[in-house]
């Protein structure tokens, strides 16, 4: 008997790689021709795990000179061809490129430690192995790559000094945050996580268990969860990173499903050195997945920007820019700001006035949409998932409406929901969404979020803030924004005991809003 997980990505491998380098062949990486062609090489890891990687050179490197280098981990379930076109033109200008299959994946050794200490352990041996192998200059070292190889370039940069600049496109810092966001299981996420994993790779017994005890919403394990997460997040080592000083560019999309884009800005926050953040239109990796095939593509653009100043030495600009660069969902030119806190630098508030109840467990038909799709779909045609706010049963949701507005609402960032919830039971889940409705009634999703609760005493009012999802788009003159709250959205894992309502309220000393952050006109 064979082991067909091993003969499918086999035969993937091979497949991708002809994709990929078939389309070098007609045109679609024309600068390739100019770099020496690919090595591929096995790479000793930590422990000895051996990593499969490939090796470009620039054309004629023989070793009397030195090239920076630039190490490219590979994302969740891809193979090491993932990169080959943007290797290839990295090298033609100049550099040594290395891009390896991650651990646990493909044709790697070991098992998935979800960027693990091993994980960042293999890359700073992939980096010895390129010093040792390839004419790579040691002073001159990044790291870049699109999720998961984006999630260890960061983690990497703040444990080896030696990286001296990072492009992390469309990852995560914090992980928790991220697919936990609101006390919630963001359940979608997780399965094509869980998913792609058991068809391209080795789950380890820890992985396994931890997606067992998010499926199964075990609440006596959520702290060895969140701590499993932080070990794996940037953001818990950031002090470590701004002490070694890699130049950090970071990219996403505001409607990534597995890494939605508060986390980054979070974090970008938290950077002291040289730093760069980048939003468009789109879902987790669809901002970059042109330039994987070699065309055109602003995000790799940009990062190779960013390296060649920051390695290089080039003086292209790239310091001089305005450091957060958004695209808006729904117009086209970028706009440029000095930090993350000038985005929405005006704010205002829609009242959630009067006292509403709500019964739990029925989707009310106001949801967040579904992973990849709806945002692929937002991005490519300007179609965000649509709800009717008149027809919305008020039996199963909450709605609450601004005054239609007289200009066009510029909104940028993250909105906030502040309320009162009083509810039946001690567990429950809600979902904010907030609409763009039109003059018919028809709702297109700006943003959402969930929000669990557990341990409450029931009867017992207390206080919700929750951070909505950060996002840039633009509602039209004569519209109005809605906040609507439900119980049940596929996305997520909800926790309402059958039967259970929440009843929301606005007291007078400590009144309920939804803050809405707008570009400063």
């Amino acid at each position: 008997m064979g082991h067909p997980r091993k003969a499918l990505r086999t035969t993937t491998v091979g497949a991708v790689s002809a994709t990929l380098i078939a389309g070098s062949a007609l045109g679609l990486a024309p600068t390739a021709q100019a770099a020496d062609a690919v090595r591929f090489v096995d790479i000793a890891g930590d422990g000895g795990t051996v990593l499969k990687a490939n090796v470009i050179t620039p054309a004629g490197a023989d070793g009397a000179r030195r090239y920076p280098l630039l190490v490219l981990p590979t994302s969740w379930g891809l193979p090491q061809v993932e990169y080959l076109a943007q290797a290839q033109k990295l090298a033609n200008s100049g550099y040594i490129v290395v891009s390896y299959n991650v651990r646990g994946f493909w044709q790697s050794g070991g098992e998935i430690e979800v960027a693990g200490p091993p994980d960042t352990a293999d890359a700073s041996k992939v980096i010895d192995w390129a010093l040792a192998n390839t004419p790579a200059d040691s002073a001159h070292i990044g790291m870049a790559g699109v999720s998961y190889g984006a999630g260890i370039s960061l983690l990497t940069a703040a444990r080896d000094k030696r990286v001296k600049a990072v492009a992390a496109l469309s990852g995560w810092a914090d992980l928790i945050d991220s697919i936990y966001s609101g006390r919630t299981q963001h359940v979608q996420a997780g399965a094509l996580l869980d998913g792609a994993s058991l068809v391209t790779g080795r789950q380890s017994a820890e992985l396994r268990q931890i997606f067992d005890n998010f499926y199964a919403s075990n609440l006596s394990k959520e702290q060895d969860m969140i701590d499993w997460g932080k070990k794996r997040s940037a953001a818990t080592y950031v002090d470590q990173l701004n002490k070694n000083g890699a130049a950090v560019m970071m990219a996403n999309a505001w409607g990534d499903s597995v890494f939605p884009p508060n986390q980054y800005a979070d974090f970008y926050e938290k950077l002291t050195g040289p730093k760069r953040l980048e939003f468009r239109p789109g879902d987790h990796a669809t901002a970059e997945l042109t330039g994987l095939f070699g065309l055109p593509n602003d995000v790799w653009s940009d990062t190779e920007r960013w390296f060649d100043h920051y390695l290089k030495g080039a003086d292209n600009g790239v310091d001089r820019e305005q450091p957060v660069r958004l695209k808006s969902r729904t117009t086209g030119g970028y706009e440029g700001y000095p930090d993350w806190k000038s985005v929405g630098a005006t704010r205002k508030k829609i009242a959630l006035s009067g006292t509403t109840t709500i019964h739990t467990n029925v989707d009310s038909g106001a949801d967040g949409g579904i992973v990849f799709l709806s945002s692929i779909l937002d991005q490519l045609a300007q179609a965000p998932p649509v709800a009717s706010i008149p027809l919305l049963p008020r039996h199963w949701a909450a709605v609450w409406q601004s005054e239609k507005y007289a200009g066009a609402q510029q909104v940028r960032g993250t909105a906030r929901l502040h309320t009162t919830l009083t509810p039946t039971k001690e567990s429950g889940t809600l979902v904010a969404y907030l609409y763009d409705v039109g003059p018919l009634g028809l709702g297109k999703l700006v943003s959402h979020a969930p929000y669990t609760f557990h341990g409450r005493t029931p009867g017992k009012p207390f206080g919700v803030d929750l951070e909505l999802f950060s996002t840039a788009y633009d509602v039209p003159a004569g519209h109005r924004l809605a906040l609507v709250v439900d119980t049940v959205d596929p996305l997520y894992i909800e926790h309402n005991p059958s039967g259970a309502r929440l009843t929301f309220s606005s007291p007078a000393n400590d009144p309920s809003y939804v803050s809405i952050p707008l570009r400063e006109q």
